[in-house]
């Protein structure tokens, strides 16, 4: 029989719609049963996956598979935000597994102050996407007819290709002046800000250059003005494409530092 593992989603308090035991109707990773472990005044949601899938050796060939990987991250997403519809949620990592649901409640245990303090700091937030993407020409333009007809096709294609270098540089600028209007107007409302690296190859979606990939913290009853000030910031930008998305958990701020992290917690 294979053993199983820990697999853990997320740090919540106990409430009278969330205790201990089995989660009704909730399937995680591995279309396994979802359960809350307790322990010192805090609950973590855990399901049982297979050791050769989620070992630390098995993990190091897996995620590399973007397919599999994919997988995981929409069921871990799904716990997540089932618990955040419900109450205040801190997200752990994804692929996050522990030996055992002892092992759980020894890191609760142990990391209970951080869990509490973090916790009451995220009590009435939400975490809202921001990506700002440079419309980029990506080919030189056909030549027009009169100069198609010139007599040096060579000259009238370097010309081509300047306006094309123009027209990137000026998308990129106007994306960076979108990135400082944003955070600007979004400053008024946003309580933290939480900068990614941009989007690049087969993570990147859609059109464009992604020149910036920004989370903000967001108190969920300020979302609706959170959204039109970012939207009315760059309206008037052109070659400029912003993206949000949201409402989420707080992915982007749920990471204890080092010093306060008691050992195991947020780490397979």
């Amino acid at each position: 029989m294979n053993a199983e593992l820990s697999y853990t989603y997320a740090v919540v308090r106990p409430t009278p719609d969330l205790a201990e035991g089995t989660l009704p109707g909730v399937a995680g990773v591995a279309s396994g049963a979802v359960r809350l472990v307790g322990a010192a005044g805090v609950a973590a949601a855990v399901g049982s996956v297979p050791e050769s899938d989620f070992s630390e050796a098995a993990l190091q060939v897996r995620l590399e598979n973007l397919a599999w990987l994919e997988r995981v991250a929409r069921a871990h997403h799904g716990v997540v935000e089932f618990l955040a519809s419900r109450t205040t949620v801190l997200p752990l990592r994804l692929a996050t597994v522990y030996v055992d649901d002892d092992r759980v409640r020894d890191v609760l245990r142990r990391g209970a102050e951080a869990f509490t303090r973090m916790l009451d700091r995220f009590a009435g937030q939400v975490e809202w996407g921001v990506k700002v993407y440079a419309e980029i020409p990506r080919e030189p333009a056909e030549p027009d007819d009169d100069e198609a007809d010139a007599p040096d096709p060579g000259r009238s294609y370097l010309r081509k290709r300047r306006r094309q270098r123009a027209d990137q540089g000026a998308a990129r600028s106007a994306a960076a002046e979108a990135v400082e209007r944003i955070e600007a107007a979004a400053g008024e409302v946003a309580v933290e800000l939480a900068r990614h690296r941009p989007q690049q190859g087969e993570l990147a979606v859609g059109t464009g250059e992604n020149i910036a990939n920004d989370s903000y913290l967001v108190p969920g009853k300020r979302s609706e003005e959170f959204r039109d000030r970012v939207r009315r910031s760059t309206r008037d930008l052109q070659g400029v494409r912003v993206e949000i998305t949201g409402p989420w958990a707080p992915y982007s701020f749920a990471v204890l530092t080092e010093p306060e992290a008691p050992e195991g917690v947020l780490r397979p």
